[in-house]
C-alpha cells in the first residue's frame, strides 16, 4: 500500500461523504489543499489523509488506513 494508493482512497471517502450530504458542499467548492501523512503506530505504517477547507470550523477532515490499505477511522481532529 502506497501513499498514493491512500490519497486514492481517501478521495472516494471524501467524494461518498459529501455525494451523501454527510459533508456539506463548501467541503468541496472550498477546499484549500490535501495531504498525505505517514506516522508509524506500534511499528507498522498508518497513512492519514487530509483535507483542509478554505474556511469554517471544523477546517480539516482526515481519513485513516493501515499499512494493508485498510480503512480505519476518519474525524476531524487527526488524531
Amino acid at each position: 500500500f502506497t501513499a498514493l494508493q491512500a490519497l486514492q482512497k481517501g478521495t472516494q471517502l471524501y467524494d461518498r461523504l459529501i455525494a451523501s450530504g454527510k459533508l456539506p458542499e463548501d467541503w468541496e467548492t472550498g477546499l484549500k489543499r490535501v495531504s498525505i501523512d505517514v506516522r508509524i503506530l506500534d511499528k507498522k505504517r498508518e497513512y492519514v489523509v487530509q483535507f483542509e477547507k478554505l474556511d469554517g470550523d471544523p477546517s480539516s477532515v482526515y481519513f485513516f488506513f493501515d499499512q494493508e490499505g485498510e480503512y480505519t477511522g476518519s474525524n476531524f481532529s487527526g488524531k
